[in-house]
């Protein structure tokens, strides 16, 4: 009886330690539970962003994108950005990632008052322009 009871305790433990060791190493910091949070909201379209391309062998802006936008990379070095520009209105933009072109995003959110505003900025040789929507 003694040996079943030592058994049935020595299982409990190590039960016990394997949970124990399971949660400690599966916990999440706050951090990544915002990050998570914040990642999926905007790709919701709930957060307003801007988003900077850079050539970087020339130091220069080559574009802007503003406004509710999710992202994401496709198989041929594009960038996807994906707009929110009415209530079930989107428009799709590609930027082409090189060893040059590099980005910046920026959660602008709180920033903007017309929830359905997209805004792009072309930059170069050439006058500036300026898209809205």
């Amino acid at each position: 009886m003694k040996s079943i009871i030592s058994a049935l305790l020595w299982y409990i433990f190590i039960t016990l330690g394997g949970i124990a060791m399971m949660y400690s190493l599966s916990s999440c910091t706050a951090a990544d539970n915002v990050n998570h949070n914040l990642s999926q909201a905007a790709d919701n379209f709930q957060v307003t962003r801007k988003i900077t391309v850079y050539n970087a062998r020339t130091d220069l802006i080559v574009m802007e994108l503003e406004g509710y936008m999710s992202l994401s990379n496709n198989s041929t070095r594009e960038l996807v950005v994906t707009c929110k520009t009415g209530a079930n209105e989107y428009k799709k933009n590609y930027v082409y990632l090189n060893e040059y072109v590099i980005y910046v995003v920026e959660d602008i959110t709180g920033t903007t008052t017309d929830p359905y505003h997209y805004k792009i900025k072309f930059y170069g040789a050439l006058p500036d322009i300026d898209i809205n929507h």
